[in-house]
């Protein structure tokens, strides 16, 4: 295949997908995230009581906060308004925790305020509430914590659209539709040759070009995974690399020195990324524990897959790209083309 072949099969056709509803709208991405994001809300037992006179709402705040600041709660207001409109108090405030109070079984206003500090004739009568333990990161959490007491939010949009399917627009959906169907027809080839039926792509974002191609290639080398073996193309594209893949025509790459569209942008812009700086990897199958490090490593941008794996890293048994203790982050989204990915196991 010469060169300029390689370039053109290298292209998502993207013309049959543009205004083709049918197939783009059979599946949603959504986004992989950390355990603290998805996570249900931790909930911890308050005492709480009823502000008698509206009035003495701040005298009480103040001297409450005195006695009892509700250190690391800074995310939980401390007064909320009475839902029941026939409540003789219009207003409720957190008092302590109960794991701070003097002594947790006796519950009486007199008990709980031990110090003259808080005048015991502005509140009523306390009872045991539930708040979130931690400030809730997404909005489920957000709603599910609010209505157990009222909660500071600090919203993330993308990752509230991104939860309900909404984050990609049609035309990125169609490109994303035919990078994960390169994919496919690459795990297809490798299927044919023995191989496990897992295959990857890298695209460069920033020119809608797939960069490299490829398939499980195990019969050759117990590391050569899907993803590792794309990760080493993208590496051959830019010079590097140090495994040859030739033999399998499904596993390819497009050299940066023949990329016009780079070359048009300029010196400044045509500059080489650390390997997979910045680029997509669309991959039919959730990596596994070295594939998600090695992704890490070569510093990838965003990470699509199809369908997940018992032994995946990026979000069913661990979520490597989520650590903290990691110097390299990126976003996860699974389900594109999830059937479609779904059917290669079988």
């Amino acid at each position: 295949m010469s060169k300029e072949e390689n370039i053109k099969t290298m292209e998502p056709q993207l013309k049959r997908w543009k205004g083709s509803a049918c197939d783009a709208d059979s599946w949603v991405a959504y986004p992989v995230l950390s355990d603290r994001q998805s996570q249900d809300v931790e909930l911890v037992e308050a005492f709480a009581a009823p502000i008698l006179n509206k009035k003495e709402t701040s005298r009480l705040l103040r001297e409450l906060n005195g006695l009892y600041p509700l250190s690391g709660l800074q995310h939980v207001k401390r007064v909320r308004a009475v839902r029941e409109k026939a409540s003789p108090h219009p207003l409720e405030v957190l008092v302590c925790l109960v794991s701070d109070a003097p002594d947790p079984k006796v519950a009486s206003i007199e008990s709980l305020l031990r110090s003259d500090g808080v005048g015991r004739d502005g509140l009523g009568e306390p009872f045991v509430v539930k708040v979130p333990a931690r400030a809730p990161l997404t909005r489920p959490q957000f709603e599910l914590a609010s209505k157990h007491w009222p909660t500071s939010f600090h919203e993330d949009k993308q990752v509230t659209v991104a939860l309900r399917g909404e984050l990609f627009t049609p035309l990125q959906k169609a490109r994303m539709h035919a990078y994960m169907t390169a994919a496919l027809a690459a795990a297809e080839a490798g299927a044919e040759l023995g191989m496990e039926a897992v295959g990857a792509v890298a695209v460069d974002p920033a020119t809608e070009r797939i960069v490299a191609a490829a398939h499980d290639c195990r019969g050759d080398h117990p590391l050569h995974h899907a993803v590792m073996v794309c990760i080493d193309l993208v590496a051959r594209s830019q010079g590097g690399g140090c495994s040859t893949f030739d033999r399998y025509p499904a596993c390819r790459f497009t050299s940066q020195a023949s990329d016009t569209a780079q070359s048009a942008a300029g010196a400044a812009a045509s500059a080489q990324p650390y390997i997979c700086t910045g680029y997509d990897l669309y991959v039919t199958r959730e990596p596994c524990v070295m594939c998600a490090m090695a992704l890490v490593h070569s510093r990838i941008g965003r990470v699509f897959y199809g369908t997940s794996s018992a032994d995946g890293a990026m979000g069913t048994k661990y979520k490597i790209h989520s650590r903290k203790d990691l110097n390299h982050h990126f976003e996860v989204y699974k389900g594109v083309l999830g059937k479609q990915c779904e059917d290669l196991k079988r």
